[in-house]
């Protein structure tokens, strides 16, 4: 596979894992050194959802990977990666850990308030919605009911603010995929985030060029004196 070029999914904080500051968009990041999954290299994963298992931050990243030298199921390594573009995914992704608790919703008894909390995202109601699920979930463990347990737990991490966006939707993701004991929820799902970042960045107002605010202001005074 060496050489390919592959699009990906990769994740980012304020500076990379080993401390370097992350490459504007479009800037091509290199590795120097042996190019070896977990050991050497660039990672990135070709589901968005399988790159939220390694993410270090909440920013989402569409990449170009080149000269790509190993893949495993969720995961790539390669010598060379590209930012194409990048939004911040703190609300996508509590957005889509709510909607995923929802689309199990048929597998238990959901409680009116943690529905309320998940068609809404109303923060005044996360707590009761928490706890409901909370307690739910753990009732259908003892009337082993695993997959209703599973449901509860998707909306109980669907509404846990206190954790990353990241987490919250990793595990609203695995949970909901365990409910429905389908082989491909998972890629269901990953399907869906993919969407919602899509509409996310579409609906996002575009970047403002450092010197519009003097360009405008250079307009005026042309306007003025010509």
């Amino acid at each position: 596979m060496a050489g390919a070029r592959v699009l990906a999914w990769h994740f980012v904080d304020e500076t990379l894992k080993d401390g370097r500051p992350v490459p504007p968009d479009g800037e091509r990041l290199t590795h120097d050194g042996p190019v070896s999954l977990c050991e050497g290299g660039l990672h990135a994963s070709e589901r968005v959802l399988d790159a939220l298992k390694f993410a270090p931050g909440n920013i989402i990243c569409r990449v170009e990977c080149d000269d790509v030298a190993e893949r495993q199921a969720d995961k790539l390594v390669c010598g060379g990666r590209t930012i194409l573009w990048r939004i911040d995914g703190e609300e996508v992704l509590r957005a889509f850990a709510r909607k995923v608790a929802l689309d199990v919703a048929e597998y238990w008894e959901m409680p009116a308030e943690v529905r309320k909390f998940l068609e809404t995202g109303n923060d005044n109601l996360r707590v009761a919605a928490r706890g409901a699920a909370r307690q739910a979930s753990r009732d259908a463990v003892l009337s082993d009911e695993p997959q209703a347990a599973a449901a509860g737990e998707a909306a109980r991490a669907a509404a846990a603010r206190t954790h990353a966006a990241r987490s919250t939707g990793l595990a609203a993701a695995w949970a909901a995929s365990k409910a429905t004991r389908r082989a491909d929820a998972w890629e269901e799902f990953d399907r869906l985030l993919e969407t919602m970042i899509e509409e996310a960045r579409a609906a996002a107002p575009p970047a403002a060029a450092e010197d519009d605010e003097w360009g405008d202001f250079a307009d005026e005074i042309e306007a003025e004196f010509t």
